[in-house]
């Protein structure tokens, strides 16, 4: 798998790297994450199937729920200011407070967040 580690105040991020939909099931969110060496991990907008956005389908929320059980954190990076579904929205501000999925423009943004230190 082609990654890029970013280090800030101690903490590993990894980028996954790789072009189109690597995301189609929770399965296949399990095996990426087991294959990295840090539990912060950033993905394309365009790596995770469309059904993630519809959230009718419930699998962001089976993403959000396996992210939790096992101490995960992930960014998702792309545009995100011209969605339609106020649900979708919701649930992007929701997560971007709560800070263990966050979406935003940038990747530089989502390192931020994910190497703040807690001291």
């Amino acid at each position: 798998m082609n990654t890029k580690e970013y280090r800030k105040n101690g903490v590993a991020v990894v980028r996954i790297l790789e072009e189109g939909v690597i995301i189609d099931c929770v399965q296949d969110f399990l095996d990426i994450v087991s294959d990295v060496c840090t539990k912060k991990i950033i993905l394309n907008k365009e790596n995770i199937c469309d059904d993630f956005y519809d959230l009718h389908t419930g699998f962001a929320g089976e993403i959000l729920q396996k992210a939790g059980n096992y101490r995960l954190s992930l960014g998702i990076v792309g545009d995100f200011s011209n969605l339609e579904s106020k649900s979708l929205r919701d649930f992007i501000y929701e997560s971007n407070e709560n800070r263990q999925i966050v979406f935003k423009k940038t990747v530089e943004e989502i390192v931020k967040i994910f190497c703040v230190r807690k001291d």
